[in-house]
């Protein structure tokens, strides 16, 4: 019987970072910090992968945890990213290096990562579920399960296809619960069915569950004053059944100290709660414009003319979040944003409208979003040719 701790775990794609234009260069000290803070609080799931941090989460978790911390103390997941191999012989020798990185004999928990359509193709023709049942069974990880960007139907033909997968990690929070696009209860519902314990991943939808819009925020603030936004995001996914861990992001001290105060007693919302978080929803909808998490794969993995799309999209949405907003910090937030386009421009990133239309960075999006429609329809007009309200 694993002993998880806390159902909170530590995603790792998100570290401590001395620039956010510079996701390899991970702040050590501010990460090691975080780890005694994260462990001192009763958690021990590490969550990563070989391309988080341009491979450098893997080998900060080596350093920083698995250096320093008895082997029973903790639990590390990380992921194979066949979807950006090229080659079989990769799957060996990237498995190794990873177990390098990590500086560990055995990983706790194995998946295949962004298993979509493509990857599973991939899988199948290069033998990758053989592959990697043969490492569970030399003892190189414990459990094998698959991170899945796609439809329920998809979810459970896989599950049926290949009953040796042990768990699965999918994106839920309440903005996805209904969505007609990600439809997070359907495939919450598959994994349940299949009796595959869960592993939640964007449960605050990339932080953006942690900044609302004003109508929002008070409705919260009325009814729990002293409770977090994101507070409300971890109540809705962590109570829910067959739920085995709650993977967040926390680069900033603040957001680990309130999650971890979240999740020592963590309470289901109940019915009035929910009735909030229904209206919120449908706050939330009327005022995002690019239903984007910042996961930063279009840029990483997609783009060959370096346009700063999550930035880009981030900033278009708060440019509608904010735009009838009272609270002056909001609005002239809203005035400088061809401000900060301009400098990351300035600084080497690719403006919108070099965007040569060859949807490398659609490939790869979790949330499979129309990338160039959106840069082209709201990028382009709205910052590139921006005007500054007087």
């Amino acid at each position: 019987m694993i002993d998880f701790g806390k159902p909170l775990g530590m995603g790792c794609l998100r570290l401590p970072l001395f620039d956010e234009k510079e996701p390899e260069k991970i702040d050590m000290e501010k990460a090691k910090k975080h780890i005694d803070i994260f462990m001192e609080g009763g958690c021990k799931y590490f969550d990563t992968s070989y391309v988080y941090h341009k491979g450098n989460s893997e080998k900060a978790l080596g350093e920083l945890l698995v250096d320093r911390y008895p082997r029973d103390s903790y639990l590390v997941s990380t992921k194979m990213p066949i979807k950006w191999m090229t080659k079989p012989e990769q799957m060996e020798l990237q498995f190794q290096e990873q177990l390098d990185r990590l500086h560990l004999d055995c990983i706790d928990f194995y998946l295949i990562h962004m298993m979509e359509r493509e990857t599973y193709a991939r899988c199948e023709e290069w033998g990758a579920f053989e592959f990697l049942m043969k490492k569970r069974a030399e003892g190189k990880f414990r459990e094998f399960g698959v991170s899945v960007h796609d439809t329920p139907e998809y979810l459970e033909e896989i599950l049926i296809k290949h009953p040796e997968i042990d768990f699965v990690m999918l994106q839920i929070n309440y903005v996805d619960w209904e969505n007609k696009s990600i439809r997070a209860k359907e495939s919450y519902e598959i994994a349940v069915k299949y009796d595959k314990p869960i592993i939640v991943m964007e449960p605050c939808k990339g932080g953006t569950l942690a900044a609302l819009p004003e109508k929002a925020e008070a409705l919260m603030k009325a009814y729990a004053p002293n409770a977090s936004l994101a507070s409300w995001a971890y109540r809705f996914v962590g109570a829910l059944p067959g739920v085995r861990m709650v993977l967040a992001g926390m680069p900033a001290t603040e957001f680990l100290e309130d999650n971890l105060k979240t999740f020592r007693d963590l309470k289901p919302l109940n019915e009035e709660e929910q009735k909030i978080i229904d209206r919120v929803i449908e706050i939330i909808n009327e005022n995002t414009v690019i239903q984007c998490t910042a996961c930063r794969y279009c840029e990483e993995h997609g783009c060959p003319m370096q346009i700063a799309i999550a930035d880009n999209f981030g900033l278009i949405n708060d440019m509608k979040r904010f735009e009838n907003s009272s609270n002056a910090g909001n609005i002239n937030r809203v005035n400088i944003q061809a401000d900060y386009y301009e400098s990351w421009v300035k600084n080497g990133a690719g403006p919108a409208s070099s965007c040569i239309g060859c949807k490398n960075c659609e490939e790869v999006c979790p949330q499979h979003l129309p990338i160039v429609q959106y840069l082209e329809e709201y990028v382009v007009p709205l910052l590139e040719n921006w005007q500054h309200k007087a």
